[in-house]
């Protein structure tokens, strides 16, 4: 039978998508999100066209309630066995120009609750030696130069969290993939306030979950849907491995030694 598979952030774009891919590959579903009733929309839909049973569960993951309460149902219902960690909101502006309110959400929804639900999950999956984890990150998270800087910096723990937890759990049975999409056409982008008038061009939400799922079934531990040379990605790996031994060094290096 094939497991249930919770997604955050299900009511709209990524998230969205992921529901329907999962339904027509015959999944049960837990679907999370603040908007109850576009999730309802949602399942009715899918349970008509696909048979598979859907359970709703709003939940604000930015309250701490609401995140213990889905980290809850992710330890205790052991049909569960996918979690889609999607759930996530960008900002609009600069760093000089946010407000630490508006910071502190972002933090809570895109890093906070990653967090504490990856290890709902994985401390489940790895008891039982099976499921596994997908972790939506961004590009973005490797480019300090775009500007984003909040942003960026929970995309990339996103990036190293599904790093450490492949690390941790992948010898145990359990299957991580962080996936980056770069620019993706969702309602993040108005959410965030920007200007849709003058965004680029960008990649269909359906071509994304697409290829990030090309990559689920490779069981990439990084998928990169615009990344044309997967072999830039390996150098970038290999560049940061060949640092390790250095690490461990009791002296500075030299160049700082006068």
């Amino acid at each position: 039978m094939s497991p249930t598979v919770l997604i955050t952030g299900a009511s709209s774009g990524i998230g969205a998508t992921y529901a329907d891919r999962f339904a027509r590959r015959g999944h049960d579903l837990v679907l999370v999100a603040r908007d109850g009733a576009r999730m309802e929309v949602l399942a009715a839909r899918l349970r008509a066209e696909t048979g598979v049973a859907i359970d709703i569960l709003p939940a604000d993951l930015t309250h701490e309630a609401d995140i213990a309460r889905v980290a809850a149902r992710l330890r205790d219902d052991s049909g569960i066995g996918i979690l889609v960690n999607n759930a996530g909101a960008a900002l609009s502006g600069g760093i000089a120009d946010q407000t630490g309110a508006a910071i502190a959400r972002l933090i809570a929804l895109n890093t906070t609750s990653l967090a504490l639900l990856a290890q709902a999950a994985g401390a489940r999956f790895a008891a039982e030696g099976r499921g596994s984890i997908i972790n939506i990150a961004s590009v973005v998270g490797l480019i300090p130069e775009f500007a984003a800087t909040i942003y960026g910096s929970t995309k990339a723990f996103a990036i190293f969290l599904s790093q450490g937890l492949a690390f941790e759990l992948g010898p145990k049975g359990v299957y991580v993939q962080a996936v980056l999409p770069a620019a993706t056409r969702t309602e993040i982008w108005e959410r965030a306030g920007a200007d849709l008038a003058t965004l680029p061009p960008m990649m269909d939400v359906n071509d994304l979950v697409d290829a990030a799922l090309a990559g689920f079934d490779a069981r990439e531990p990084i998928t990169i849907p615009a990344l044309t040379d997967a072999a830039l990605w390996d150098a970038y790996q290999a560049a940061r491995q060949a640092m390790l031994p250095s690490f461990g060094n009791t002296e500075p290096a030299a160049r700082y030694r006068g």
